[in-house]
C-alpha cells in the first residue's frame, strides 16, 4: 500500500520591504512521504521570498515535469521556476530552457559544494539561473518550526529574511553560489 502525503496548513504573512510586497497567503502544503520537515519548510521559505499572487507549489517530487514552486503568466509560460536540493544537471537544464528565471535553493553542506563543483561548468552559461545555499544548522532550525497548523511571519528587509512563529524568530542566511 502506497503512503499518502501529509497535509500541513500555514497562514503566511509576508512583509517584503525590498520588493514592496505585503500579503497574507493561506497555504495547503502536501508533504510527500519521502520529504523531510526541513525540505518542506524550505519550500515555505522559498515561497515567502518570491511570493506573488500567481506563485504556486508544483508537484516537484512526484512529477519531474513540474517545478517545486513556479509562477506562470496568463498564457501558461513559466516566468519563475524554483528547485530545492541537489537536482541532476538534466533537470536544471530543463528548468533553464523552460523558464524566464530559475532559482535553486541547495542544501547539504559539503555535499552541496561538491555537487555544484561537478556541474557548474555546464550551468554557468545560464545567466537567469540563481543558486543559493542554506547552512545545515539553519535548515535544522527551519525543520523544528514545522507543525501541522502554522502561523508564520516572513520579513524581508535589506536582503535579510526572518521567519517567525510564536516560539522562534529565525534569521535565514542564504549564501549566493551563482
Amino acid at each position: 500500500m502506497a503512503l499518502k502525503a501529509t497535509i500541513f496548513k500555514a497562514d503566511l504573512n509576508i512583509t517584503d520591504m525590498d520588493r514592496g510586497y505585503y500579503a497574507s497567503h493561506s497555504l495547503t502544503i502536501a508533504r510527500h512521504p519521502s520529504e523531510t520537515d526541513e525540505r518542506m519548510m524550505l519550500r515555505v521559505l522559498a515561497f515567502a521570498r518570491h511570493a506573488s499572487e500567481t506563485l504556486e507549489f508544483g508537484r516537484g517530487i512526484s512529477d519531474e515535469d513540474d517545478a517545486t514552486i513556479w509562477q506562470k503568466n496568463l498564457v501558461d509560460e513559466i516566468e519563475l521556476w524554483i528547485e530545492l536540493g541537489l537536482p541532476d544537471e538534466k533537470r536544471l537544464r530543463k528548468a533553464c530552457n523552460r523558464a524566464a528565471e530559475v532559482w535553486l535553493y541547495s542544501y547539504g553542506g559539503r555535499q552541496a559544494e561538491m555537487w555544484w563543483d561537478g556541474i557548474k561548468g555546464q550551468m554557468i552559461r545560464f545567466d537567469h539561473l540563481h543558486v543559493v545555499s542554506i547552512a545545515p544548522e539553519t535548515l535544522t532550525a527551519l525543520g523544528a518550526m514545522a507543525e501541522r497548523t502554522m502561523q508564520l511571519q516572513a520579513t524581508i528587509q535589506d536582503g535579510q529574511l526572518w521567519l517567525s512563529n510564536d516560539n522562534t524568530n529565525l534569521l535565514v542566511e542564504l549564501t549566493t553560489v551563482k
